[in-house]
């Protein structure tokens, strides 16, 4: 399990060092692409958006996760790679969005 621990964790190599950095700020934006839809959905399911709202909601949304898939292939990484373990905080985002 070590093994697989630090494999998560950003190493930064100078023959990896563009790799790494993708990785590292491809997991802030996904990190934020997650918040962002929660808030999205909590304001759908309170009422606050139009429907016209709610579509542009939608496609941004699911251009940026487009994106994001773009990028990571660009990158050779797949949606687990993001997923930084912090140490004894764990990993940095919910297990569950991995195989996204």
């Amino acid at each position: 399990m070590s093994t697989r621990r630090s494999a998560r964790r950003v190493e930064l190599d100078a023959d990896t060092v563009e790799r790494d950095l993708a990785r590292l700020v491809l997991t802030v934006v996904e990190l934020l692409r997650q918040l962002m839809e929660r808030q999205a959905l909590r304001r759908v399911d309170t009422g606050d958006l139009t429907e016209e709202q709610e579509e542009r909601i939608g496609t941004t949304l699911m251009l940026l996760e487009d994106r994001m898939d773009v990028l990571r292939t660009r990158f050779g990484l797949g949606p687990e790679d993001l997923n930084i373990d912090l140490g004894p905080l764990g990993p940095l985002l919910p297990r569950g969005n991995e195989n996204e």
